[in-house]
């Protein structure tokens, strides 16, 4: 009979969207294989501790930043992959706000960056599967789910609420329609502050309520933006 020798490790995928860009934090590897190689943040699960608590860990050691939403996203199993050793990673995408964290890379890690999904490295290991299979997963849970306002800043103009839409979804919208859906779910509160926004009058800035979304979702509403 084989006796199994495989590690467990997790990966995390931490999306925040900076100057109207969807962006992904990275840390540069400060040990082999890879090294001086960007990478997600992550490594191996202690004995002790939950997959969730090992990312947590992980995300803090590597680039101090603490979660605001955290998913399980897959598991990525291949042999090979990692040529140290057999090793099944649990991978993770989070929503941060990046103007909420001040980044610094400890541990393994000599450097940690935000990069545009648009403009990004060459990745160790198998990370940029990895990424990709994220990026697909908040893509298609933006249309059924209100995780776009865990990117936003807490006060926000609806023209942001449109562009970070267009840039996750990676297509044009119909402005009109969309807000008149938006607005229709009653889970925007329009507040008394105005900003300037280019040539334009100020326009009023909006935060999400919170509580009324978790109210209105008992009542088995339907967060439906297609």
């Amino acid at each position: 009979m084989v006796r199994q020798n495989i590690k467990i490790a997790v990966d995390a995928v931490v999306f925040g969207y900076k100057d109207r860009n969807l962006n992904v934090l990275l840390i540069k590897r400060d040990v082999a294989p890879y090294r001086n190689y960007w990478a997600l943040p992550g490594g191996l699960v202690l004995n002790e501790e939950s997959l969730e608590q090992a990312v947590e860990r992980e995300l803090r050691e590597e680039t101090n930043v603490t979660i605001d939403y955290l998913e399980q996203l897959y598991s990525f199993g291949e042999p090979g992959r990692d040529p140290r050793n057999r090793v099944v990673s649990v991978a993770y995408f989070a929503l941060v706000k990046p103007e909420h964290h001040s980044i610094k890379a400890d541990t393994d890690a000599n450097d940690v960056a935000w990069f545009s999904v648009k403009e990004l490295p060459e990745l160790a290991f198998d990370h940029l599967k990895i990424l990709r299979m994220a990026k697909d997963r908040l893509k298609n849970k933006l249309s059924y789910e209100p995780i776009g306002f865990d990117l936003l800043a807490n006060k926000f103009l609806f023209s942001d609420l449109e562009k970070l839409y267009t840039t996750i979804l990676e297509k044009d919208i119909d402005r009109r329609n969309f807000r008149k859906k938006i607005l229709s779910l009653d889970i925007l509160e329009e507040l008394d502050e105005k900003v300037s926004e280019g040539r334009g009058r100020p326009a009023n800035l909006f935060k999400f309520n919170q509580k009324q979304y978790a109210k209105l979702k008992k009542d088995n509403f339907l967060f439906d933006i297609k």
